[in-house]
């Protein structure tokens, strides 16, 4: 059993993944949490990548903004990235979605 240092809840929204104001990718967060998100995407980045993430929201129809996250690994179950730079505010959007998740979880 993998013991983490912060829970990841199941999820099926889209995500938009921006490389240097440049290039935009789409893909689908199979997995979130506070500091990271597992995706699916067409793309395989290396690691280390860094990018820009706009995590379409449950509940609201503004995308939560994460203003810098690294590929930590690529694999047949996706992508992993790692919550670099969040601003405050989008921490606490991103916080009140893993809330909701945590007690939907804990219902089932």
């Amino acid at each position: 059993m993998v013991v983490r240092k912060f829970p990841r809840f199941p999820v099926t929204v889209q995500i938009t993944l921006i490389q240097r104001d440049k290039l935009r990718y789409t893909g689908t967060v199979k997995d979130l949490s506070r500091r990271g998100c597992r995706i699916e995407s067409v793309i395989r980045p290396f690691s280390g990548m860094q990018l820009e993430l706009h995590i379409q929201s449950p509940e609201d129809h503004t995308p939560i903004m994460i203003g810098n996250a690294a590929v930590r690994w690529t694999g047949l179950h996706g992508i992993g990235l790692e919550f670099l730079t969040v601003s405050p505010g989008e921490q606490d959007r991103l916080n009140r979605v893993l809330e909701q998740l945590s007690a939907k979880a804990s219902r089932t």
